[in-house]
C-alpha cells in the first residue's frame, strides 16, 4: 500500500494552519480522497466550522463533529461518538475501525453519503447536547 504521507510530510502536516496546507502534504493520490471526504463533510455542515485541532483537519458545530487525518498506510475518519459508530457498525463492516476512527484507504474510501449521513448524525447529536447544556428558558442556539 502506498504511503498516504511521507515521514517529513507528516512533520509538515503537523504545522498546517488550515485545511489548504494540511492537505498540500499529503500524497496527491491521498490529497484526492481528502478533498472528496472533506467535501462531503462540508455539505452535510455548511454551518460547521473547519479548524485544524490536535494537528489535524476538524469540523465544529457545538463542539468537535469529526476529524479527519492522512496516516502512513491509511486515511482516519474521525467520529468523535460511540454511539455514531454504533449505529453506522453495518455500513462500517468493510472498514477497519477503532473505538470512534473509521480507517480507509485511497483504494477504499468511505462513500460520500456514508459521510454525509455521519456528519448529519453528528450534528443532530451534538445540537441535543447543546440544547441540554443550556439553562431552562435560554432560548435556542
Amino acid at each position: 500500500m502506498r504511503k498516504a504521507v511521507s515521514d517529513s510530510d507528516k512533520d509538515k502536516a503537523g504545522q498546517a494552519k488550515d485545511v489548504d496546507a494540511y492537505l498540500a502534504t499529503v500524497h496527491p493520490t491521498t490529497r484526492t480522497v481528502l478533498d472528496k471526504l472533506r467535501r462531503a463533510i462540508k455539505a452535510a455542515a455548511p454551518q460547521a466550522e473547519e479548524v485544524i485541532s490536535y494537528r489535524i483537519p476538524t469540523y465544529k458545530y457545538h463542539g468537535p463533529l469529526v476529524h479527519f487525518m492522512a496516516g502512513k498506510n491509511h486515511c482516519s475518519l474521525i467520529v468523535v461518538s460511540e454511539a455514531v459508530m454504533n449505529e453506522y457498525r453495518k455500513e462500517l463492516e468493510p472498514y477497519d475501525t477503532s473505538g470512534r476512527t473509521i480507517h480507509f484507504s485511497a483504494e477504499n474510501p468511505l462513500p460520500e453519503a456514508l459521510v454525509q449521513k455521519i456528519v448529519r448524525t453528528r450534528i443532530k447529536e451534538n445540537e441535543a447536547i447543546a440544547k441540554r447544556g443550556k439553562a431552562p428558558g435560554s432560548g435556542s442556539t
